[in-house]
């Protein structure tokens, strides 16, 4: 072949291009290293995770793209080189609802990137316990789902756990039915309670008289139809590589943007990044006025509430806790005049955590 043939030139400037980003990959890791070296020769900050400050670089990184690469392509690219940069620093260990395949599992890598070691754990409560133990740097959890509505039972540890959330992920959930073998009549279909709930329409339209099966995630589900082929799972398309399925219907969620948010928990709180959201426990006495009088306050100081929930509060009877999203950073001014307004009136507060929204 010429070397003046047009597709030659174009690997061969590829080549050239392949050579430079590659060298400046290496630069950059360098670099990060050294600041890992700075950090603990000062004895001061040896946290090498700092969620506002990867979110900071990778809203610059999409705001910057100009194609012909998909803006969220590219940032999960940057996440990717900076997974890789801060394992250089010091490896991050991750807790997460498991078993391996779950939606929980892939909202972690989206976050951290796959030069993490995630930990599989069985229940949400043992996500919480492995980070507080020190076991794991950081855990993964759902909170919310935009079909189904909140996770109870993370909402629930967050009474007594003394763990920060530190950051978001929202992960866009394409649910498959996977079967073992696709000759075979279903009679029993296995997913998680919120996936079954997030599919009914289509179940109850597509195998009317198929049984439901409630388990613990639908990767357990997968796993569980891999030995059963009379049964279908709700789950990924991870999970059918994981257990040797075959995905006999893509996409059978009832909404097309069937979302679900996670929350990035740990010991070390985030400093503000600029676009952040502040997580609030309020715990109140059932009384007339007293919830009208919380957000009388939130809005005369012009916060932004973006999402609020009651729970039992199990201490007693008719007491409830309120669980508050609000927009800015608890040391934003107008978020802590909030929490100052409120103190005054005697509510008992507990800030879960300020963190950096979410990155596409």
């Amino acid at each position: 072949m010429s070397a003046d043939d047009p597709l030659e030139k174009l690997r061969s400037r590829i080549d050239a291009l392949d050579e430079q980003i590659q060298r400046l990959i290496n630069e950059r890791a360098a670099c990060a290293s050294e600041v890992a070296d700075v950090k603990l020769a000062e004895g001061g900050d040896t946290h090498f995770y700092r969620p506002e400050r990867e979110v900071a670089i990778l809203r610059r990184v999409s705001e910057r793209n100009t194609g012909p690469m998909p803006a969220e392509e590219m940032v999960r690219l940057f996440r990717e080189i900076m997974s890789a940069c801060l394992a250089l620093e010091k490896p991050l260990t991750i807790a997460y609802l498991g078993p391996e395949g779950t939606f929980t599992q892939a909202a972690a890598l989206k976050q951290f990137g796959h030069s993490v070691d995630t930990l599989a754990m069985d229940g949400i409560d043992d996500v919480f316990r492995e980070v507080e133990a020190g076991t794991a740097n950081y855990g993964v959890v759902p909170v919310e789902n935009s079909t189904e509505g909140v996770v109870r039972h993370t909402l629930d540890l967050f009474q007594l756990s003394h763990l920060h959330i530190c950051g978001e992920v929202q992960l866009r959930i394409h649910h498959h039915l996977l079967v073992k073998d696709p000759d075979v009549a279903i009679t029993r279909v296995l997913a998680h309670q919120q996936a079954l709930a997030q599919c009914h329409t289509w179940l109850e339209t597509n195998l009317p008289h198929a049984e439901h099966v409630a388990v613990a995630s639908n990767a357990e589900a997968a796993r569980l139809v891999s030995t059963e082929p009379g049964a279908a799972a709700i789950a990924s398309e991870n999970a059918a590589e994981l257990y040797g399925l075959a995905i006999k219907t893509r996409n059978i969620e009832d909404e097309p943007d069937n979302t679900t948010r996670f929350l990035v928990i740990g010991k070390q709180a985030a400093l503000p990044s600029g676009n952040d959201l502040t997580s609030l426990l309020i715990s109140i006495r059932n009384k007339p006025g007293v919830l009208y009088t919380m957000l009388e306050h939130i809005a005369r100081h012009g916060v932004s509430m973006t999402r609020i929930e009651s729970r039992p509060s199990r201490k007693g009877v008719w007491d409830y806790v309120f669980f508050i999203d609000v927009e800015g950073h608890r040391e934003d001014a107008p978020v802590a005049a909030v929490l100052e307004a409120l103190e005054k009136e005697t509510f008992a507060i507990k800030v879960l955590g300020s963190y950096p929204r979410a990155v596409i």
